[in-house]
Order: structure tokens, then C-alpha cells, then sequence
């Protein structure tokens, strides 16, 4: 489990592909201080495992399942990625709860400076978007954002300097894929909604209960 809160920004140092798979070599520096065998890192909000490391990189499988849902087919060395180790008990929440397991991906489609800010619009496949609700949260990359307006088609984001100095989002170009996992507490709504008994009856929960008890 992870936060959202970008701890360092590495870089993939070497690539060995299979026919739909990747052995990862990243390069790093803070997070390498307590790193152990199996330990999960959240590489642009992917959860891999750490399979070797040493004090300056670790390695990590990406299987294929991994492949068809993020942008990691879309990486090669030399790429910067966002690294964030998983959450300890104890630790401060100041993110939101990231599962490190890929919805799918999005599209840069536009950014727009305003003031300090930069906007980031993208876009998303319909089964991402339904999940996304304005002032929710939504981790890109494994960067907790908050959503600022969605549509049928996109969503937007607005970047404060410290995450623009911070994540690998600003330096993405236009038309770049992103990894986007929503909200995991909509999905369960959703599923509590929706789900039907072995009589086939249908939840009494409805969308007006759910806002009338505060949960949106």
C-alpha cells in the first residue's frame, strides 16, 4: 500500500524483455537506505517487488498482465520514473490509499500554466472515467492528485511547483501515456451497488443514499 507522495524521481538504467515482459534495472538514491529482498516499490505507481538490488539501483519483474494495463511498453532507459516505497504503520497518510494496481492508462492532452499552477488535462477510456469524481482523488503515475473537473472524455488536474519540481508529470510531452489507477473506494461502492444474490435482487443502496450519509 502506498500513499501517492512521490519520494524520489530515478531512472531506468537497463531493460531485459521478454516477449511481453520486462526485467528492470532502476537507479536510485533515497529510498535505496532501507531496501530488503521483496520489498514493493511503487514505480510510476506500479507496485513491483524488489527482486536484486545493491546500494544504488534494484531490479524488479514486470509481468504481462502489468505490460497490457500501464505504459510500461511505452518505457525505455534512460526514462525517469516517480518511486515511492511502500507505507509503514505508523507512517503519516498525506496522500490517499494507492494500491499500486493499474486501472489503465491516459493521455497527456493538454497543459496550461496559470499563476503557480499548471493545468494538466487528460484523457481516459469511459471505464476509468466513471470512477472519477470532481474533488476525488486519483493517483497518475503514482502521484496522489485531486481532481479540479471531469467530463465524459477527460479529467483535469492542477500542479502546485512542489509537485512540478518534484514528479516526472510537467516534463511529459503532449500525446505521453500515463499509468492511472482511481479511487479504490469507488470500485468497492460500486460493487456493493450493483452486486446481485443467487436470486438475482439487487442492492437497496442507491447513489441517493450514499451523498444523503456523506460519502460524496
Amino acid at each position: 500500500m502506498f500513499t501517492g507522495l512521490v519520494e524520489e524521481i530515478g531512472y531506468i538504467k537497463a531493460m531485459k524483455k521478454g516477449s511481453n515482459s520486462i526485467r528492470l534495472m532502476v537507479a536510485a538514491n533515497k529510498i535505496m537506505d532501507d531496501v530488503k529482498l521483496g520489498d514493493s516499490i511503487a514505480t510510476n505507481g506500479i507496485c513491483l517487488t524488489v527482486v536484486d538490488f545493491d546500494s544504488k539501483s534494484f531490479s524488479a519483474d514486470v509481468m504481462p498482465e502489468t505490460m497490457n494495463r500501464s505504459s510500461f511498453h511505452k518505457q525505455k532507459e534512460g526514462s525517469r520514473v516517480n518511486l515511492e516505497r511502500a507505507l509503514r504503520v505508523g507512517d503519516r497518510m498525506g496522500g490517499h490509499m494507492v494500491s499500486g494496481h493499474i486501472d489503465g492508462v491516459g493521455e497527456i492532452i493538454s497543459q496550461t500554466k496559470d499563476d503557480n499552477a499548471i493545468w494538466v488535462s487528460i484523457s481516459a477510456p469511459k471505464n476509468i472515467l466513471k470512477y472519477v469524481i470532481e474533488k476525488g482523488s486519483i493517483a497518475i503515475d503514482g502521484i496522489s492528485l485531486t481532481v479540479a473537473y471531469v467530463d465524459e472524455n477527460q479529467f483535469k488536474v492542477s500542479i502546485i511547483p512542489l509537485t512540478q519540481d518534484d514528479t516526472t508529470l510537467i516534463s511529459k510531452k503532449i500525446g505521453s501515456q500515463v499509468n492511472l489507477e482511481c479511487d479504490m473506494t469507488a470500485k468497492y461502492i460500486e460493487k456493493f451497488m450493483f452486486h446481485k444474490d443467487d436470486e438475482k435482487k439487487e442492492s437497496n443502496i442507491s447513489m441517493d443514499f450514499l451523498k444523503e450519509n456523506g460519502f460524496f
